[in-house]
């Protein structure tokens, strides 16, 4: 890779080359905007959380933003399937464990020491998955989410709101229209009963 390129322009390139190898793991051709990633951090509220987990990686954009929002001593776990990927942000955020596989969400937390996380981040691209995958993700994420946690994902469509308020309260959905393409964030809380 070239070493005069930004650091920016070298990350799309990478995760266009992914998108390339891999489209249905990867949802869109480029890096979310710090629109947003600024909107799904700004819906956490970090005073909160102790723990978080961030489903579909990529290239670490919200990744970064996460470490920089968490309050000292909250366990982030990242989950990226992507073996190019999940290297880079294995060294980028050594203090944070990083695993390969989503549907093993539940299993992964546990190994960290915890029954069930406060905050679960997703990038993941949902309406790309078979019907029986999203519905064992959801069930994973359902899961391993303490009542009243937090589930904060974007997708490009609405598509999932109907299976999202079958496990969570949707609070907020909220369209961003400077991202590549524009995606709706969807800010939901798992109900404590």
């Amino acid at each position: 890779m070239n070493a005069n390129l930004p650091s920016a322009a070298i990350e799309k390139v990478k995760f266009f080359y992914q998108f390339i190898r891999t489209p249905r793991t990867i949802g869109s051709v480029t890096p979310s905007s710090r629109f947003l990633t600024n909107k799904m951090i700004d819906n956490v509220p970090w005073s909160e959380v102790g723990s978080v987990a961030e489903l579909g990686c990529g290239t670490g954009v919200i990744t970064r933003a996460i470490h920089e929002a968490m309050k000292p001593g909250t366990k982030a776990i990242l989950f990226e399937k992507d073996p190019y990927l999940h290297k880079q942000l294995a060294f980028q955020y050594p203090v944070s464990s990083t695993y390969f596989d989503a549907l093993s969400l539940s299993e992964s937390i546990r190994q960290e020491g915890l029954e069930q996380v406060d905050c679960i981040i997703s990038g993941l691209p949902f309406a790309n998955f078979q019907p029986a995958f999203r519905e064992a993700l959801m069930e994973q994420i359902y899961q391993s989410l303490q009542p009243n946690g937090y589930f904060i994902a974007f997708q490009y469509s609405l598509q999932m709101k109907k299976q999202l308020q079958a496990y969570f309260d949707i609070l907020s959905i909220q369209f961003v229209l400077l991202n590549v393409p524009p995606a709706f964030v969807y800010v939901c809380q798992k109900r404590s009963y």
